[in-house]
């Protein structure tokens, strides 16, 4: 990382390090074979962050969090971008969207989040309705002061089975200067309510380890407590979340890009052939100049939308630009790995065909490279009228 940082973040950055070199990478191999991190091992990992301060790190210090800001997130971030989600994970960092609870949702649900007690999932994809947010089906209908919940969400990802979810569905029609547009309104759904199921989904080839869950939901029914923030303002409560979230993917690629960059220079330097280090060929030290130009605008452009997030004045074409290019970044740092180490590179015994089979993935959830050209594209022309 070519950044220039602040005593205190420089002591938060060894913190991390120590941590992912003491508490996961040991257990990175174990997981990915088994594709699962068992419950003693992510409870330990749990307790070992509450410890060392890094547990909810992301929430402000007046709610039992961490406090860190922006600026300082995206160094813990890059730093778990390294490992794999699936341990990391249990490092949790609540999303921001609880400090919108308020009255008894803040100890219902806010506070045990922060201290460990409780997990929450983010469901907003369904089977029909990845990108496509006004396509969503899942609906929730006025029953006297009740809402009653019907409809599915899947690709809901998690470490573990979860205490509630953060659950958005049309709660009506609005009409709009661009026509008809749905009412979006988020809910805190209790696992166990009545019509609830909640289950473990697809096993995924990236991130083994790392859960996938299905939701359904068949008449819950709601109280008016259970409105996150107000009705029909879902999608504006996610919004800052999702624009920070693409954010930490971009910053998550920089630090995965860095650790198989440094594997296939130390690889290039030592592995020869005709005599020679293969990194004295063009065509293998001419990859490693890629990377290392494609990282440093990775790094500059995160670190240019986290100043613009400090500041308030972060757009979704800031956040989108970031999640495209540093995933793809990525995914040809990752690609260019393999090739540098041949047939090495795909041996399970490596851990590039991990790394390589994780990378994938950060293309396509947080929004795939397609929709995030489209948001940056539709940023260019609606000011123009088009």
């Amino acid at each position: 990382m070519n950044a220039v940082v602040s005593h205190e973040n420089e002591l938060l950055l060894n913190t991390v390090q120590c941590f992912l070199k003491d508490e996961i990478y040991p257990h990175e191999d174990a997981v990915d074979r088994s594709g699962e991190v068992p419950l003693e091992l992510g409870r330990q990992i749990e307790a070992r962050a509450k410890e060392v301060g890094l547990f909810a790190a992301n929430l402000p210090e007046a709610v039992g969090g961490g406090g860190l800001n922006y600026t300082s997130s995206s160094i813990v971030e890059r730093e778990y971008g390294k490992t794999t989600h699936a341990l990391q994970s249990w490092i949790a960092r609540p999303t921001e969207l609880l400090l919108a609870c308020e009255g008894d949702q803040v100890a219902r649900y806010l506070d045990p989040c922060v201290t460990g007690e409780k997990r929450e999932l983010f469901a907003l994809t369904e089977p029909e309705a990845g990108s496509d947010v006004m396509g969503m089906k899942t609906n929730a209908k006025r029953d006297g002061r009740d809402w009653i919940l019907n409809g599915s969400k899947h690709f809901i990802s998690g470490p573990v089975m979860p205490d509630f979810a953060i659950v958005f569905a049309a709660t009506g029609i609005d009409e709009t200067p661009r026509g008809p547009r749905k009412r979006v309104t988020a809910f805190l759904v209790d696992v166990g309510l009545p019509g609830f199921d909640c289950r473990e989904g697809h096993k995924c080839v990236s991130y083994r380890g790392y859960k996938t869950f299905q939701l359904s939901f068949d008449n819950v029914r709601l109280g008016p407590d259970q409105i996150l923030g107000e009705e029909g303002r879902g999608l504006e409560l996610s919004g800052k979340w999702l624009g920070m979230g693409r954010i930490w993917v971009g910053a998550t690629c920089c630090g995965k890009a860095e650790r198989l960059m440094n594997m296939a220079a130390d690889w290039a330097a030592n592995r020869k052939q005709f005599g020679k280090p293969i990194g004295t060929f063009q065509a293998t030290g001419f990859r490693l100049a890629d990377m290392a130009i494609g990282l440093r605008t990775a790094d500059l452009l995160v670190t240019d939308a986290v100043r613009r997030a400090d500041e308030g004045k972060m757009q979704d074409m800031d956040a989108a630009m970031v999640k495209v290019y540093c995933s793809e970044m990525l995914n040809k740092v990752a690609d260019d790995t393999v090739q540098i180490f041949g047939g090495m590179g795909l041996m399970e015994e490596m851990p590039i065909q991990r790394l390589w089979r994780d990378s994938r993935l950060e293309r396509i959830w947080d929004g795939t490279s397609e929709i995030q050209r489209h948001i940056i594209t539709r940023s260019i022309l609606r000011p123009l009228g088009g």
